[in-house]
């Protein structure tokens, strides 16, 4: 799903975030990204949503060379990644369900849409009751909580969390890594950059360590744990609403994908089993998302803006006039009569 290949990233003043990285993360993995401070973290972060673009190397995302993505396409990418981070970045104006719809509504989401799934993210997340609260009245706990939900709510192939504890206890630290771990389990890939390697290693998760902007470490998981059991407070109730989103996600992905044939498909040709043509860099991915479809999505970019350029103004019809007038008279010299007036003018005062 996401491979890095030779990537490097340079800032002014010979500042290197990245040197010629190299790792590859598969679909549904769970992976943590460690290192110091200014070890390329959060870039690797910004390398993936086109935030930054690489100074030399590729990124891959899903097939895509998102490195060399046109930036009207950016949003179309974005919209399958869920980020988390460490300041939650909540609306202090806004409720906890008006957050979390918020993330629906910028991406056109229908609202009865986003009347069904809200609830059903924040029921995930544990804050179902909360709704009408504003964040100024969370705990830091339970704000991350809602952050974790507007992540989700879009159904994302792919969450990136930036520090999602680093602002937390550890209580409820560990409490948002093992609902990442409930989400992760539900077959989305989760990146996790921390400084936690407590957590890190009571998780037993893929760990990339990078030093200086380079990859000095990649260990597999260890041994397979179910660490969900330390989020005691909503544990009974996360695999059931789970279970429930889970199938909301794979109808809302039906729709989706019957969308995406009636926009795409020939008309001459539009068969149950159709699904649109993918230009990925080598082969196309069994299981690509429809929704980064970006060569279909740039084709339909590229017809709308020729048809509008090839729009032709409707003529308006006008009364057919003689160029000198209405009756074949021409118009009288007005600027004739100017110069007479001023002429006028000047003698009355001579005399």
């Amino acid at each position: 799903m996401i491979e890095f290949i030779d990537v490097s990233k340079s800032y002014s003043r010979g500042v290197h975030a990245l040197h010629q990285a190299n790792f590859s993360i598969d679909a549904g993995e769970f992976v943590f990204l460690i290192g110091e401070s200014g070890a390329g973290k959060s870039t690797v972060i910004k390398l993936l949503t086109c935030e930054e673009r690489p100074t030399s190397g590729t990124v891959v995302l899903d097939n895509f060379d998102v490195s060399r993505m046109k930036q009207k396409l950016v949003p179309y990418l974005r919209r399958k990644i869920g980020l988390i981070f460490q300041d939650f970045r909540l609306i202090d104006s806004k409720t906890v369900y008006e957050n979390v719809a918020f993330a629906m509504e910028i991406v056109g989401a229908p609202v009865d849409v986003i009347e069904r799934r809200v609830p059903m993210v924040l029921s995930v997340v544990g804050l179902r009751n909360k709704g009408d609260f504003y964040p100024s009245e969370l705990s830091g706990g339970e704000a991350q909580r809602v952050g974790v939900a507007r992540a989700m709510v879009n159904n994302p192939r792919l969450i990136l969390a930036d520090e999602p504890t680093g602002n937390l206890d550890r209580e409820n630290g560990e409490a948002i890594m093992a609902l990442l771990d409930e989400i992760n389990r539900a077959g989305t890939t989760v990146i996790a950059c921390t400084h936690d390697l407590a957590t890190v290693k009571k998780m037993n998760k893929r760990v990339i360590e990078l030093r200086n902007g380079r990859v000095t470490r990649d260990d597999p998981p260890r041994v397979e744990e179910d660490f969900s059991k330390n989020f005691v407070s909503v544990k009974p109730q996360v695999s059931e609403e789970m279970r429930r989103l889970m199938e909301d996600n794979q109808a809302q992905t039906s729709d989706f994908n019957n969308s995406l044939r009636s926009q795409y498909a020939p008309k001459h040709d539009q068969k149950e089993d159709w699904t649109p043509s993918l230009k990925p860099l080598e082969a196309s991915s069994p299981d690509s998302d429809p929704a980064l479809d970006i060569s279909a999505l740039e084709k339909r970019i590229a017809e709308d803006s020729d048809r509008r350029k090839r729009r032709v103004k409707p003529q308006v019809m006008r009364p057919k006039t003689h160029p000198h007038g209405k009756h074949g008279q021409r118009p009288p010299d007005r600027v004739g009569e100017k110069l007479d007036q001023t002429q006028k003018l000047q003698e009355e005062k001579i005399y």
